[in-house]
């Protein structure tokens, strides 16, 4: 595929990027990338002390369930924030070298990865620590990753050349943001609603990755074929999306930048 040779064409400026990226985030800072794992454990005591009382109380594991939620979620703002000014922020390089403009976006996704990668393994590391039992179904867990990397990059591609003609976009991203976190279930149970109400959180991609991992780590089990079919149908028509705005408005991003 032409994606391909042009990713393998170009692979070593796509290293210099993803390189560049990681570096810039933590440039000046005294922790470095322990932030990328401090971050994530500051917002879930946070939340373990506002929420707990209220959602927690009764509930065992709450602190993984809370977990599940932060650690999908975190992911899927940095990549997509990131991602979303890839093409604004290397408008200096784009209007004197002809390079696949997706590169840009997919460093960004990549260093969001590796970041995810990290958190993960202090994700795991509190499974140990509140005694969740690990079996052989952790493994079906790269399953949701890896369609939600394509639909992070997809909602990348989405974000990025909207930012580009509507700046407007990087203010109403933090509303969008917001109101997301609440329809994601992060710190609260949907068994409180309708099982009728329960279904319609399925719209929302976020819930079906993060409830995804909620199965498989707190109930032990695996997700249903319907389940398994609406993560990846969500990852790819989002990523179809994405991809068609780009091969569409390709010529017309360095007009605009």
């Amino acid at each position: 595929m032409r994606i391909f040779s042009e990713l393998k064409k170009h692979f070593f400026l796509f290293q210099e990027l993803t390189k560049r990226d990681f570096k810039k985030k933590y440039k000046r800072t005294v922790l470095g990338m322990g932030w990328s794992v401090l971050s994530p454990l500051l917002q879930l005591l946070v939340m373990s002390l506002v929420f707990g009382e209220i959602f927690g109380k009764d509930m065992p594991h709450f602190t993984i369930y809370l977990f599940c939620g932060v650690l999908i979620f975190n992911y899927f703002t940095e990549s997509t924030k990131s991602g979303m000014r890839a093409i604004l922020e290397n408008a200096a390089i784009l209007q004197k070298v002809n390079v696949p403009k997706y590169l840009f976006l997919a460093s960004k996704n990549l260093s969001s990865l590796i970041n995810f990668g990290l958190t993960m393994l202090v994700f795991l590391a509190f499974c140990v620590v509140d005694r969740i039992a690990f079996s052989w179904r952790f493994f079906a867990l790269l399953y949701p990753v890896a369609f939600l990397l394509v639909f992070n990059l997809g909602m990348g591609m989405i974000f990025s050349a909207l930012n580009v003609f509507f700046r407007d976009i990087s203010y109403l991203y933090d509303i969008f943001v917001m109101l997301l976190r609440y329809l994601s279930a992060i710190f609260y149970t949907v068994d409180r609603f309708s099982p009728a109400v329960q279904r319609l959180f399925y719209i929302n991609p976020l819930y079906c990755y993060i409830r995804y991992f909620r199965i498989v780590v707190l109930e032990g089990g695996l997700p249903s074929g319907l389940h398994h079919l609406l993560c990846a149908g969500y990852a790819l028509a989002v990523f179809g999306i994405g991809a068609l705005i780009y091969k569409q408005c390709n010529r017309k991003f360095v007009y605009y930048i």
